[in-house]
């Protein structure tokens, strides 16, 4: 495939499949622990280069002023670390809701800086791009370097593990809420210990923002009550998105189907590598 015909690239989604608040920071920022899981699933980036130089945005279906959108924001960073002298054509479909807590955002701005990193031939690394994706937000880097991993400090201090493929249903309530009032919070657990992945994988890691969460929304702490009758529900970041873990991929979908009449829902697994690494290797090999 031709440099210029690979347009559609994916932005995958993320999990975090617990959040322990270890500390606050003297800077007012939150020390953490948490599993990421890469998805199967999420938006898709179109990508046309060009040899004006400047950036554009050429899908504007979705509530996000154009230089507030991590994906332009990427690509002008990254032309103007390199000092490249291409542009580009960009456009994003939105899978993902906003607000989820499953990184769209942030997997957009990853998937726009590998990318056009490959396409213009600035010649990065993985490391140098996860470095310049912290200035874009602290879940960048984690979709930058594309594999499932363990996080601690802001969420930036990343451990690579293997999780093989895990099955979820996801469920995506209309509720909007405010991460910065969340950890705001004077409820909000700051004291968690660390736990290890062993201990995480088998059911002690949970996410401390829930109960602040539960509190403030008392909409999202019913559908997680309701969601109780299939599994163990649990939401993902601060966003409103809900996991259910499932024991397989038909269990999965058969879940989905019950319970899409109630809610958004959609069946998906979970990866340790994502799509977007697979395709640029395909792509690029």
């Amino acid at each position: 495939m031709s440099k210029q015909a690979g347009t559609s690239w994916p932005a995958p989604a993320k999990l975090n499949l617990f959040l322990h608040v270890t500390g606050r920071r003297k800077d007012g920022f939150h020390n953490i622990q948490t599993l990421f899981q890469i998805l199967d699933w999420g938006d898709e980036i179109l990508v046309k280069t060009t040899g004006r130089g400047s950036i554009r945005r050429t899908r504007d279906d979705y509530a996000v002023p154009e230089q507030e959108d991590l994906a332009i924001r990427a690509a002008r960073l990254l032309q103007a670390e390199t000092a490249c002298r291409q542009g580009a054509d960009i456009g994003v479909v939105k899978r993902i809701p906003m607000g989820s807590g499953m990184g769209g955002g942030s997997s957009n701005a990853a998937t726009v800086l590998l990318v056009l990193n490959r396409l213009w031939g600035c010649g990065l690394g993985t490391g140098e791009l996860a470095r310049l994706a912290t200035r874009l937000g602290a879940d960048v880097p984690v979709f930058v370097r594309g594999n499932s991993a363990m996080a601690e400090g802001t969420g930036d201090v990343l451990e690579p593990v293997s999780l093989g493929k895990r099955h979820y249903v996801l469920v995506f309530p209309a509720i909007a809420i405010s991460t910065k009032d969340v950890f705001s919070d004077p409820e909000l657990r700051r004291d968690s210990e660390s736990i290890s992945l062993k201990d995480a994988l088998s059911g002690r890691g949970r996410n401390d923002c829930e109960a602040v969460v539960r509190k403030r929304y008392p909409a999202m702490a019913g559908i997680l009550e309701n969601l109780g009758k299939w599994g163990q529900p649990m939401m993902t970041g601060t966003g409103s998105g809900i996991f259910i873990p499932m024991n397989d991929e038909q269990h999965a979908k058969s879940t989905a189907r019950q319970i899409k009449n109630l809610y958004n829902v959609r069946a998906v697994t979970g990866v340790d590598r994502s799509p977007l690494h697979e395709k640029l290797d395909f792509d690029g090999k």
